[in-house]
């Protein structure tokens, strides 16, 4: 029995992809969101972990920052991500954190299904449609510790809560922002969060 863990932020959706791999296969799925994730994660061992890159918090799984960042999933288990082709950003987040199946959210329910059993047999899973995503996908131009900063700035902490959180000075703080914000070729802070996620950084 393959154990599988599907992670979203809305419960409607992770229910109806837990109910779809249930009647697929012969796997024990659990579903939870992100407040408990990192406790299924740990309690379950799941043999599989499915994360919607476009579900509010996912980019937590995939911080640059694993040791600082106090969201941070890091599952024992293979990450499989459903993803869109317009999110390249994302994509190449996920792949640089060594996510292990990468499919399509337009196909279909069964290559979700196939997905699933090619990642939990240690293989990698890359929907064709999504390949051309992963050649767009720009570099990313910020550093770990940028990104983590900036990820911090966008859900709306103070400097002095990223601090606290990062263990860091409010100087090196406000450094990183600033170099963040060159970075990004933004006019300030604000704008280099816009660009940042645009691109799927943060």
């Amino acid at each position: 029995m393959t154990k599988v863990l599907v992670l979203h932020s809305v419960s409607l959706v992770r229910s109806a992809l837990a109910a779809l791999l249930r009647s697929e296969g012969p796997f024990e799925v659990t579903s939870a969101g992100w407040r408990s994730a990192a406790r299924q994660t740990e309690s379950l061992r799941p043999d599989v972990t499915v994360v919607d890159l476009d579900c509010p918090g996912a980019t937590a799984v995939f911080s640059c920052d694993k040791r600082a960042d106090r969201q941070v999933l890091a599952p024992p288990s293979p990450v499989l991500v459903l993803a869109s082709t317009g999110a390249p950003g994302l994509l190449h987040r996920a792949f640089r954190a060594e996510a292990r199946g990468y499919v399509d959210k337009d196909g279909s329910p069964g290559r979700l299904v196939r997905a699933v059993r090619k990642v939990a047999a240690g293989e990698r899973f890359i929907d064709a449609s999504l390949a051309s995503a992963f050649m767009e996908a720009d570099p990313v131009p910020l550093s770990p510790r940028e990104l983590s900063v900036l990820t911090r700035a966008a859900e709306g902490d103070s400097i002095a809560e990223i601090a606290r959180t990062l263990h860091l000075a409010s100087g090196t703080v406000r450094n990183y922002m600033a170099a963040a914000t060159r970075k990004t070729g933004a006019r300030n802070l604000i704008d280099a969060i816009r660009i940042s996620r645009r691109a799927g950084w943060v």
